[in-house]
C-alpha cells in the first residue's frame, strides 16, 4: 500500500445534520482499504460533554471509526474546541488512539505540524481565556463530576453564549493571528502546518527563518468545515494536497 494518510476536522457531528453523518460514513467506506491512517483534528463533534453520554449519532460514528480502523489505517483523535471532552473510553470504542495539539509527523525529509488551530487565534483574548479555563484538569474533573443534565445546561448556554458573541466579533479576530503563525514555524522547525478550526479552507504560501535563520518557504493548510462540502487534506507519497467532496442534504 503507497503511503497515504487523510485528515479532517470540524465535522460538528450531532443529531440536527444526518447528512454530515451520512458523508462521513461514506469517506470511510471509501478510503478504509486504500490508507495508513486517519487523523482527526478535532471538533468531530458539535459538542460532548463526556464518555458516559454516548448517543445513538455517537454511538454509531465509532462503530464506523471501529469498522474502519479494522481494515487496517491508524484512527487518530485531537481535542477541538467543542469536543475537547472526549476519553480514552470513546476513543477505544473507535479503535482511536487520543492525539495531543501540537503533533509532529515525518513527510519524507520535511515535518510536518498538526493542531486544531483555535491556539493560532490570540486576537479573540475572551475565547482565549475560556479555553484555558476548560482545558484545566481540575475544571474538567469538576465538570464531569455533575449530572448529565447540569453539563448539558451548561454547554447549551456556553453553545448560546459563543453564536452571541461570534455574531460580534470581526473577521480578524476569529481568523488566526500572522504573528503567532510565525512563532509556530519557528518553535517547531517544520515546514508545513495543518489544522482546521477557522473553517477557511486554503493553503497559504508564506516566508520563515529556518534554523540557521536563511529565509525558507513554507505552507500552512487550513481544513474547511462540513457544510455544503466535505474536506480534508492528503498525504500522498510525502505529496500535501487539500481535496473537498459535496455533501447531499438528500
Amino acid at each position: 500500500m503507497p503511503d497515504r494518510r487523510l485528515f479532517i476536522s470540524d465535522l460538528h457531528i450531532d443529531c440536527s445534520r444526518p447528512e454530515i453523518v451520512t458523508g462521513f460514513f461514506q469517506f470511510l467506506d471509501k478510503n478504509k482499504n486504500n490508507c495508513n491512517a486517519l487523523y482527526i483534528l478535532g471538533d468531530l463533534f458539535e459538542v460532548w460533554i463526556g464518555d458516559d453520554t454516548v448517543s445513538d449519532v455517537e454511538l454509531n460514528v465509532s462503530e464506523k471509526l471501529c469498522e474502519f480502523s479494522k481494515c487496517g489505517p491508524s484512527v487518530y483523535i485531537m481535542h477541538g474546541n467543542r469536543d475537547f471532552l472526549i476519553g480514552n473510553d470513546y476513543a477505544k470504542r473507535c479503535g482511536a488512539t487520543i492525539l495531543e495539539d501540537h503533533h509532529i509527523i515525518s513527510t519524507g525529509d520535511e515535518n510536518l505540524l498538526l493542531l486544531h488551530g483555535d491556539t493560532l487565534c490570540t486576537d479573540d483574548a475572551e475565547y482565549q481565556q475560556f479555553r484555558a479555563l476548560v482545558r484545566n484538569r481540575n475544571w474538567q474533573e469538576d465538570f464531569l463530576s455533575k449530572t448529565v443534565e447540569e453539563r448539558r445546561t451548561f454547554a447549551q448556554k456556553a453553545r448560546d453564549k459563543s453564536k452571541s458573541e461570534t455574531s460580534l466579533k470581526s473577521d480578524s479576530i476569529m481568523d488566526v493571528n500572522q504573528e503567532e503563525v510565525l512563532k509556530l514555524f519557528q518553535r517547531y522547525h517544520v515546514s508545513k502546518i495543518l489544522h482546521g478550526h477557522t473553517h477557511r479552507p486554503a493553503i497559504h504560501e508564506l516566508k520563515v527563518k529556518s534554523k540557521n535563520l536563511s529565509t525558507q518557504t513554507a505552507q500552512r493548510i487550513v481544513l474547511g468545515d462540513w457544510d455544503e462540502k466535505g474536506w480534508w487534506a492528503e498525504l500522498y507519497n510525502d505529496r500535501l494536497s487539500l481535496k473537498s467532496f459535496p455533501l447531499s442534504n438528500d
